[in-house]
Formats: C-alpha cells, sequence, structure tokens
C-alpha cells in the first residue's frame, strides 16, 4: 500500500506525491474504519439463521429489494471524529473516479457560510457528493464571528445555520467553526482527500484566492454554481421590497418594536393594510358581480331558446289548427252546414198522392176570398152588393 512520506510536502505543509516504498520501519497493515456514508438498509423478511447470512449482508439486501434511505440527521464532527489508525494515502482525481481505495470512502470537504440555506447551495453540495463513485461528505460551517469579521452580517446565526446543513441529505458530517482559510492541520486532522468549492477565485483575509494553495496541492475540485440564486440576491429582493414585507408582518401580528419600525410608519403601513383590504374587498364584489351577470346571460341565453322553441311550437299548433287546410276550417264548415240544415225547413213532394173523396161530399168550390185588387170596388154600393154576393155563396155550401 502507497503511503506518505515525510518530504513530499509543499511549502504549506500539504502532501504533493506518493511514494510506492514502504517506510524504513516495518508497518503492519491496519484495516480503515472511517465512517461510512450515512445510509440505512430497510431490512426485508429473511427467515434464517444468522449463521446462513451472507458475508456481505448489504448488497444480499439490495438483491432481495431493500432500499437505503437517510433516517436521521447528519452528525457533528466532534461527535464522531475519524478515529482512523490506518495510514492515508494521497489520491489522484483520476483514481479517485476510478473507486480507489476500495476499503474505504474518499473524503471530500466543502466550506461556506450557508446563510439562508437554498437550492443553490444544495447542488453545489449535491456535486459535491457526487463527484466520486463512494465519496464521504465534510462541510465546515463557519461561525458568527469569523463571518462578521471577514464577510458581514448574517440573518440566520451559527446554530441555526448549523441544523439547516444537517438536514441536507447530501451531507454526511458537518463541523462546526470551520477555519477561514483550510491549513495543514485542519485537513491532516479530518483526513480530508479533496476539496470542492466553485472555480472563481475567492479573495477575502488579505489574500486573491484562499483556496490558492489547496489547487497547487492537486485537491481541489471545481464545482459548479447555479445562476439566479443567492443569499445576496434573496437579501436584495427583501430590501427592495422593505415595505411589502414589514407591511406582511404587521398584519401577522408582529409589533412595530420588533420590526424596528417608527410609529409614522408603523400607522402608514397599517392604513395602507386598510386600503389593500377595501381593494381586496372591491375586487371580490367585482368578481362575484361578474359572476352573476354571466350567469344571469347564461339563463337569459336558456330562456331565449326555450322560448323560440315554444314560440316554434306554438305556431305549428296554431297553423294546424287555423291554416287553410286546417281541422277547425273543417269543424267549422260541417257545424255550419249542419246548422244550415237545421234552420231550412224540406220541400214538399212535386206529386202528392190523391185522396179517395167520400161520395156524399160534393166538390168545394173554388171561390177568391181577396178581393181582386186589380179592380177595386168603384164605389160603396158595389163593395156591399160583392159582400152580400159572398155571404149567399156560404150560404148555398151549407
Amino acid at each position: 500500500m502507497p503511503v506518505l512520506t515525510t518530504d513530499a510536502e509543499s511549502e504549506t505543509g500539504i502532501p504533493k506525491s506518493l511514494s510506492n516504498e514502504p517506510p524504513s520501519e516495518t508497518m503492519e497493515e491496519i484495516e480503515h474504519t472511517c465512517p461510512q456514508p450515512r445510509l440505512a438498509v430497510h431490512c426485508v423478511l429473511y427467515e434464517a439463521p444468522l449463521s446462513e447470512w451472507p458475508k456481505n449482508p448489504e448488497s444480499f439486501l439490495s438483491s432481495k429489494g431493500a432500499r437505503k434511505t437517510l433516517t436521521a440527521p447528519a452528525p457533528f464532527a466532534d461527535e464522531t471524529s475519524c478515529q482512523c489508525q490506518a495510514p492515508h494515502e494521497k489520491l489522484t482525481i483520476a483514481q479517485a473516479r476510478l473507486g480507489t481505495p476500495v476499503d474505504r470512502p474518499v473524503r471530500v470537504y466543502a466550506d461556506g457560510i450557508f446563510d439562508l440555506f437554498h437550492s443553490g447551495h444544495a447542488r453545489a453540495l449535491m456535486q459535491a457528493k457526487t463527484l466520486f463513485p463512494n465519496s464521504y461528505l465534510l462541510v465546515g460551517v463557519c461561525s458568527d464571528d469569523l463571518t462578521h469579521k471577514f464577510k458581514g452580517f448574517t440573518v440566520m446565526n451559527e446554530a441555526e445555520r448549523y441544523e439547516a446543513l444537517r438536514h441536507c441529505r447530501y451531507v454526511d458530517e458537518v463541523i462546526r467553526d470551520a477555519p477561514w482559510t483550510l491549513t495543514p492541520e485542519f485537513l491532516e486532522k479530518h483526513k480530508i482527500d479533496f476539496v470542492a468549492h466553485d472555480d472563481i477565485p475567492y479573495s477575502s483575509a488579505g489574500s486573491d484566492d484562499v483556496y490558492k494553495h489547496i489547487k497547487e496541492a492537486g485537491m481541489f475540485v471545481p464545482t459548479q454554481r447555479t445562476e439566479g440564486i443567492s443569499t445576496s440576491d434573496i437579501i436584495t429582493r427583501i430590501v427592495r421590497d422593505y415595505d411589502v414585507y414589514a407591511r406582511r408582518n404587521l398584519q401577522r401580528g408582529y409589533t412595530a418594536k420588533e420590526l424596528n419600525v417608527s410609529f409614522i410608519n408603523e400607522k402608514k403601513y397599517r392604513f395602507q393594510n386598510q386600503v389593500d383590504k377595501m381593494k381586496e374587498k372591491v375586487k371580490n364584489v367585482e368578481e362575484r358581480s361578474k359572476e352573476f351577470v354571466n350567469r344571469v346571460e347564461e339563463k337569459s341565453h336558456d330562456l331565449i331558446q326555450k322560448w323560440e322553441e315554444k314560440s316554434r311550437e306554438f305556431i305549428g299548433n296554431f297553423l294546424e289548427l287555423f291554416g287553410p287546410d286546417g281541422a277547425w276550417k273543417q269543424m267549422f264548415q260541417e257545424r255550419s252546414s249542419r246548422m244550415l240544415q237545421a234552420l231550412s225547413p224540406k220541400q214538399s213532394p212535386v206529386s202528392s198522392p190523391t185522396r179517395s173523396r167520400s161520395p156524399s161530399r160534393s166538390p168545394s168550390p173554388t171561390f177568391s176570398w181577396l178581393p181582386n185588387k186589380t179592380s177595386p170596388p168603384s164605389s160603396p154600393k158595389a163593395a156591399s152588393a160583392s159582400i152580400s154576393s159572398m155571404s149567399e155563396g156560404d150560404e148555398d155550401e151549407k
């Protein structure tokens, strides 16, 4: 197994090369006891004595359908530090990507402030975690004192930032109060193989690039930044829309003292909140009125459609009853003909049968009862003579 030589160090004390020669003193091979990535196996039911279990239960359980998931947050380094006594040979990036060494994971370190932990932080840690087939990701978080001294004030305090990192799925171990500049002692203490960070030179603490000596030692692995998201961008949004967020928190029950808002601004914000409520009510009324109008229009359309259908039906029935060939006309004709027949008498027959006359009776003479209008009596004497002659004729009949 290749080991580090004492003279293979750079000016900063970071090892630079490997030696395949064993050290002068004989050393027994020590097994690596480095912590493994924090994954727990969900076991499946396997009814067999423990003595019959395979030597590699993890791969066996995977073949049986077991899966690996996270069951607890990442531990802190001071709670579970690497106590492995086996020598850590220096690895190249090519070797690490091939999956060597096989007896321990590659220990990758990433540090930062991680204020207002967001997706850009998570993606950077995901890249650091997936750099090599078997990686153990250590994340260093700087304290409030160092951050305020070299970078500026933070929104979250150090305890909140530590807890945010512990609950990221890609993190295996969190190092509290991480140094601003990595030292050989720190790298050796935590047995760090590679340092992951974006490749942009990070000028701070009087240095043009705090990762310069790491890059020179071949221990630096670059990651990509996520565009469009950063802690500074989030703070910029809050500062830009300060009034909106101040009014929001006042409306949610925070006091002006908690928000560090003056008395006048508090009254202004509360008045604006009332105005917004009124606008919201007016907007709701408008929306409801629009909905009501839409419903009325829909109902009116339905009524018009039904009226048109009924009107067509009514017109059809009317034409069927009172049209030129309608049933009413026929019925009227039938009834009128019946009325005419009932009102007009029947005509007598042209030739009526002759009655047999009795022999005792003589045929009655025919005479005219009415005076002759064409020849009226010329004098009273003539009128009286005609009347007397009529009376004589009656007596003769008798």
